[in-house]
């Protein structure tokens, strides 16, 4: 099996065990930190991936500029690019500190509705988090190597084994009495510990040289041009994500924040399975870019990679319209509400947040390969620019909205702002990339919608099987599961889609 097969399945392992320990675990941190600590640890996080924006884009970079010098077989340009970057990134964990230093002073101003004891533990984090962010974004250079080297195995695994640990070693913690403080210091020590293993293998076991032979400040120039768009896709990417938690930061009470924030975490494990084979192919497009692929050929790669997406998110999007407020009461919620558990009407608040990005985030999912294609073609600008004006204009939007909805509204005006990007980028692939869009669509609905809406019809009555606890949940989801399996597999795939399931149950059957 290539690098890129065992990439791809390594990269869903850990999705699959990031979503399932996520969700197991979630509830835990809540009862054991309370809703308001829990808000805070939320509202730090978002304040830190705002920092983390110092990246420039450069990790992404260094996938792209690797992958073109090893198509080229040009080493020497390679250890140069290397050199100039690690330089780059020297600079900015200087930045990093200095900018954290900054905001620390004005934490007490802006969380205008903490209390001290909040506010002490929020500064707290924050320092740590820093300390952490500056050593971790240069770390990110090892990963970009191996993606580039298309050597996924490796470090999909060390990611693998890292969150595994992790999650026990936080249990145990919580166990032990530990507090969010304890959290963020978990992470920083387990940050550390995977750098230092990745570059190891990068040094050692790819044998890659960082040798300055030339700095230049043209090439330096030609680096930040290319990166300065994925930079705004960062940005893009921290409205998206982390804008929410500002502005509910300055107007709620923590436990808003967390309710928040727990909406948006369902909604990034909804987007992680079809990011993941997008991210492992960056390197694949990039080559076909580089051997001049015709739109078709494009076109048929993303089709094929949007198909196995749609398929995957259809699954989880209709079982979470079905029974996704069941799930949310048992998972945080109680009868009674505590600081540990949430309310009912709060769990309906959550709900709705998760469906809302849900909804929203499903066709930039399915064309994730086309962003791929824009990277590889050096073609980010319009999109970037595009996505950053509705990102600010739905933030905006969200932020009047969430005087009178909340968390509700803020999501609701973020959300809206996706859609009318996504829609005009249909436009722009088809007209100016050379993508078949109508192709595209009438090929990804092929057969599949059909079952999605049968399942839904048959899914709405299986919610009528009486009770309200797990056992039930895991009936009525076990009942659908067997459906949506049965008649996607028989009706909804093709062929070769049938061969990528089959293929490897079969490979099991045949070593018994």
């Amino acid at each position: 099996m290539s690098q890129l097969k065992k990439g791809a399945l390594l990269t869903y392992l850990k999705i699959f065990l990031t979503n399932v320990i996520g969700i197991v675990i979630t509830p835990l941190i809540v009862s054991y930190l309370g809703k308001d600590e829990y808000g805070i640890f939320n509202a730090i996080g978002a304040l830190i991936g705002t920092i983390a924006l110092l990246d420039f884009g450069l990790t992404n970079t260094v996938v792209r500029f690797i992958a073109k010098y090893r198509a080229e077989k040009d080493r020497k340009g390679e250890e140069n690019f290397l050199a100039t970057i690690g330089i780059l990134y020297f600079v900015i964990s200087l930045l990093v500190i200095i900018l954290g230093i900054i905001f620390y002073f004005f934490i007490d101003s802006y969380f205008t509705k903490f209390s001290a004891e909040e506010l002490r533990i929020a500064k707290v984090m924050f320092v740590i988090l820093i300390f952490n962010l500056a050593i971790q974004l240069p770390g990110m250079i090892f990963t970009g190597i191996c993606k580039g080297y298309e050597a996924f195995v490796f470090p999909e695994s060390v990611s693998v084994i890292r969150y595994l640990l992790r999650s026990v070693t936080v249990v145990a913690v919580l166990f032990l009495g530990g507090r969010a403080i304890s959290l963020v210091i978990v992470d920083s020590v387990f940050n550390i510990l995977t750098i230092s293993v990745s570059a190891y293998y990068v040094i050692k076991k790819l044998n890659v040289r960082f040798k300055l032979h030339k700095l230049s400040k043209a090439f330096i120039k030609q680096i930040l041009k290319y990166s300065s768009w994925i930079f705004v896709f960062s940005i893009v990417g921290m409205l998206q994500w982390k804008s929410g938690s500002w502005v509910l930061g300055a107007m709620s009470v923590p436990k808003v924040l967390g309710i928040y924030g727990i909406g948006i975490a369902l909604g990034t494990y909804y987007g992680a399975f079809s990011t993941a084979i997008s991210s492992v192919f960056l390197p694949r497009a990039t080559q076909m870019t580089v051997r001049n692929a015709t739109g078709e050929e494009l076109t048929d790669m993303m089709i094929k990679l949007g198909r196995l997406s749609f398929i995957v998110l259809m699954y989880v999007l209709s079982a979470f319209i079905l029974y996704g407020e069941q799930f949310i009461n048992l998972w945080v919620g109680g009868e009674l509400e505590t600081d540990g558990k949430y309310n009912t009407q709060e769990c309906r608040e959550i709900y709705s947040i998760a469906l809302i990005i849900m909804i929203g985030y499903t066709l930039p999912l399915l064309q994730a390969f086309g962003n791929s294609i824009l990277e590889a073609k050096n073609k980010l600008s319009f999109k970037a620019i595009l996505y950053l004006v509705f990102m600010i204009l739905g933030a905006v939007l969200g932020g009047f909205l969430a005087i009178k909805y909340s968390a509700l509204g803020m999501i609701s005006g973020l959300v809206a702002g996706w859609l009318v990007v996504q829609n005009v980028m249909n436009f722009y692939y088809h007209r100016k990339i050379g993508l078949n869009i109508f192709r595209f669509f009438k090929e990804l609905f092929h057969k599949t919608l059909l079952v999605v809406f049968v399942v839904i019809f048959i899914g709405y009555f299986i919610n009528y099987i009486p009770g309200d606890g797990w056992l039930n949940f895991v009936i009525k989801g076990s009942i659908y599961t067997v459906i949506f399996g049965i008649l996607m597999y028989f009706v909804g795939m093709l062929n070769y889609e049938r061969e990528l399931f089959s293929k490897p149950i079969a490979a099991v059957l045949k070593r018994k």
